[in-house]
Parts: structure tokens; sequence; C-alpha cells
């Protein structure tokens, strides 16, 4: 069925014939009937998708889903609430969109690498993880306390040697001072513990 080749009995079927060719698709499956709605509406869609900025392939494949759709769904039409000139534009229109919307949001591939979370580190590497972070807390303990406090201050608490001279009332060279005595103290620590990590 080619959409663009007048058709005798599609040149004009009336809003009454129109309905009663949908009755007769959605109670009786009726082929003949779902021909006829077919030749009337479906170069009348594709011109309406046209005039809407489809191309003319993309206007086709639409209008031909819209018409699968109205095969498909002939029993949900509602004489009530729309005539079927309306009903079958709306399912065109809203094709259209659905069309649209996949080509701006394209549909997430579940298979693609970006979207899989990373794996997490070994049980090996946690566990080594852990074991050096119980011996520099270890190591935190020997150092003397006023060492102790700017390393906290400085890692833990991640601020800058000038808020923790104000903080601690002490001269920016002190503090400076005394966080390269901490890691040097610690350095030397762990690495008597066969860890080289500071």
């Amino acid at each position: 069925m080619g959409f663009d080749r007048p058709m005798t009995d599609a040149l004009l079927l009336d809003p009454p014939t129109q309905a009663s060719l949908i009755r007769a698709v959605a109670e009786q499956r009726d082929r003949d009937a779902f021909g006829r709605l077919f030749r009337y509406f479906a170069p009348r869609v594709k011109a309406y998708l046209l005039r809407l900025g489809s191309d003319d392939g993309a206007a086709e494949e639409i209008a031909q889903e819209a018409m699968v759709t109205v095969w498909r769904k002939a029993g949900t039409f509602d004489p009530s609430q729309a005539s079927v000139s309306t009903w079958v534009f709306t399912i065109a229109r809203n094709k259209r969109i659905d069309g649209l919307r996949r080509t701006r949001r394209p549909e997430l591939d579940p298979e693609d690498p970006a979207l899989r979370p990373e794996a997490g580190p070994a049980a090996d590497r946690l566990f080594d993880a852990s074991q050096r972070d119980e011996r520099l807390r270890q190591a935190l303990k020997l150092l003397p306390e006023e060492q102790a406090e700017v390393v906290r201050l400085a890692f833990f608490e991640d601020k800058a040697h000038a808020a923790i001279a104000d903080e601690t009332d002490l001269p920016l060279g002190t503090v400076k001072s005394r966080l390269r005595l901490a890691l040097t103290r610690l350095r030397r620590a762990l690495a008597a513990e066969g860890i080289d990590q500071v």
C-alpha cells in the first residue's frame, strides 16, 4: 500500500463512515475496513508530519507506525471523546514526539562500560590498607603532643598552615617546623615497620 497514490475509495470518507470502519476493525478485525482507513489516512498523516518538519522517510515511517497503532488500538477509540480523524492525527503526533525524544535522549545501553560501577579494591588491598592505617595510628601516638596536634590539624582536618598558626597561636614557621619534624619521625617509624608511605 503506497502512501502517495490516490485510491478511488479513499478520496472521501466522511466522519460517520470513518467511525463505522473503526468499529468494524475493533469488533471484527475487518481487514478491508482497515485498508480503507489506511488508504484514506496514511497519505494525510504523512503530509501532516511533513508540515511539522519530519523528513520524507521519517514521515512515512511514523505514519505507518500510527496506522499500525490504529489497527491494534481500534477498540480503545471512543467517539464521545474525539472524531476518528482527531484520534488518528493525535496518535501520529504522539509517535512523532516519542521519536524526537528518543533522538534527543537516546536509550541507555546497559552494557555500556561507562555505566558499570567501578570494581572495588581487592580484599588483599583493603587488608593491606587497614594494616597500614593501624601502623600509622600507632606511629602518631609516638609523636610529641605538639607535633601530633599539627599533623592532626594539617592532614586530618585539612587545614592550611596559616590557619593552624592562627588556631594554635604559633608562628607560621613553628607550625611548618613541627610538621617537618613530625613527618620525619613518622617516616622513620613506618620504615622500621616496612611501610614507606608518608
